[in-house]
């Protein structure tokens, strides 16, 4: 890949990281705007998830991605160029890190809801990084430190809402930028092969709404104060997100 390339390529990937949380950016006049993708059971004036928890992430976007609710300095992010290992390594903490979601969902009656969503992502991806190790001659690493790292907060979070809002930004993110990022790694890395992470059963929208609902249906039980908790912990899930994805921009984060 020459330079020109690469720095056209790492543009545009640098900016699906930025924005791939729960938020799906858009380009108008080659600036990039953030989407709530909408559950169409809610309204708007009464859902949580449009309310409350898109307000505390809008804030953590910048003004280029956000450019009327972003208030986040832009972070300055070196051209890399990722190679195969990076991505495996990725695919091997992503994992780690969804493990770590489905156990506390399954340990947990309160959370059944949540329980064979179709948003599940540990099998799909134990079959790609399977598929990378065996096509490209790669070795199976351990699990990185960013993906140890959000697993262990994962699993040590006692609120229900606090750990709500990291389910949501971090399996919403994959249908949103993460998507992006694993088009941008098929071209690059894959001869344009998608990658099962990136498919799901059924139509993704529809298992996308019931999600949403379910989250709207328990958040309409919470305090005030159980809110606020799932509100605050944004920045936290907006980290830990990032970090995982650092290994595909050489260890840099936009979060």
């Amino acid at each position: 890949m020459n330079r020109t390339r690469s720095l056209t390529f790492f543009a545009a990937f640098a900016a699906a990281l930025s924005s791939s949380m729960a938020f799906l950016p858009s380009t108008n006049s080659n600036r990039m705007q953030v989407q709530l993708l909408h559950s169409s059971s809610t309204s708007s004036t009464t859902s949580f998830i449009e309310n409350e928890l898109r307000g505390a992430a809008m804030r953590l976007h910048t003004r280029q991605q956000a450019p009327k609710e972003g208030q986040a300095p832009a972070k300055k992010m070196e051209p890399y160029t990722p190679t195969r290992a990076d991505y495996l390594q990725f695919l091997i903490d992503s994992q780690h890190v969804y493990k770590a979601f489905e156990s506390f969902v399954n340990e947990r009656p309160e959370l059944e809801a949540f329980r064979n969503t179709g948003l599940e992502r540990v099998a799909p991806l134990e079959t790609d990084i399977t598929f990378m190790c065996n096509e490209y001659g790669l070795t199976r690493t351990e699990v990185g430190q960013p993906g140890l790292k959000y697993a262990e907060m994962i699993r040590g979070i006692q609120s229900i809402p606090e750990f709500m809002c990291h389910y949501y930004n971090f399996y919403f993110a994959h249908t949103a930028g993460g998507r992006m990022i694993g088009k941008q790694m098929s071209a690059l890395l894959l001869d344009k092969k998608t990658l099962e992470f990136y498919k799901w059963d059924g139509d993704l929208n529809q298992i996308k709404a019931r999600v949403k609902e379910s989250i709207e249906n328990m958040a309409a039980h919470w305090s005030e104060k159980e809110k606020q908790e799932c509100v605050d912990a944004t920045a936290a899930a907006f980290q830990g997100g990032g970090g995982v994805n650092s290994h595909l921009s050489g260890g840099q984060s936009p979060h």
